[in-house]
């Protein structure tokens, strides 16, 4: 498993959470999410072989939040 960590800047409040979150969790190989909206922080506990990062990126993108990633 390999954690990686996103960056958002709009993000603003607990449905905004949930809509990222419920993205995220459906990615075959993403095991855990945990999304900060006041920070802007998103990890995501995953398996790299099969859930690549530009795959979290695209679904943050999907359902209408900018991401990239960020370093620990």
């Amino acid at each position: 498993m390999k954690k990686t960590l996103l960056r958002s800047q709009e993000l603003t409040c607990p449905s905004c959470v949930a809509k990222i979150e419920t993205a995220l969790k459906v990615i075959k190989g993403v095991s855990e999410v945990k999304v900060y909206f006041n920070t802007g922080k998103i990890e995501v506990q995953h398996d790299p072989e099969i859930a690549k990062t530009e795959d979290l990126v695209k679904a943050v993108k999907s359902v209408g939040y900018e991401a990239s990633v960020a370093a620990f």
